[in-house]
């Protein structure tokens, strides 16, 4: 059984990072071609937020990915299970994701998206999670950097459930 742990962030704390990734990212892509990648489930309640903080220009659109192995314990195994509905080709891709931790799923769908030989590639994230790292990735964008921890809420599941908290908290089990 679960249960949920200490709050790490409230929702003041999300809101109020996420307005200021919003101005950063809207002066980085001024004038430029941006496609923001919202990587599903995890992603979407961070990016509908993000999205009404960017004052430019972009299209959203959604990119699913199946890791192999428990919610717990992705073993690198990784297949797209929903592609960009849109051609990406000469574009600037901004993925965004809820938590970097150890790299193995985004490193395999930045190789991915290279092959389709957009201008450019980056990354934001909700959290980072370095200490889990198996795969030196680059975050261009962190909402939050978090210790090893098992996280839920804002997004965030554990089996499924807890996405919806407004806040994120550590997973207790007993």
């Amino acid at each position: 059984m679960e249960k949920i742990g200490k709050i790490l962030f409230t929702k003041e704390d999300i809101e109020k990072r996420i307005k200021e990734l919003g101005e950063e990212i809207s002066l980085d892509y001024k004038d430029k071609d941006l496609i923001l990648a919202c990587v599903l489930k995890g992603a979407v309640y961070f990016t509908v937020d993000l999205t009404r903080n960017i004052k430019i220009p972009f299209i959203l659109d959604f990119i699913s990915i199946l890791s192999y192995g428990s919610s717990k314990n992705n073993q690198g195994i990784v297949r797209i299970t929903k592609d960009l509905d849109i051609n990406i080709l000469g574009k600037d891709v901004l993925i965004i994701e809820d938590i970097v931790d150890t790299g193995l799923t985004l490193s395999y769908l930045i190789r991915n998206l290279q092959t389709r030989n957009p201008r450019s590639i980056k990354v934001c994230t909700l959290l980072d999670c370095p200490g889990r790292r198996i795969i030196d990735i680059e975050v261009d964008y962190k909402g939050f950097e978090i210790p090893n921890y098992y996280v839920i809420g804002y997004g965030l599941d554990y089996k499924e459930k807890y996405r919806n908290l407004p806040f994120i908290a550590i997973l207790e089990e007993f």
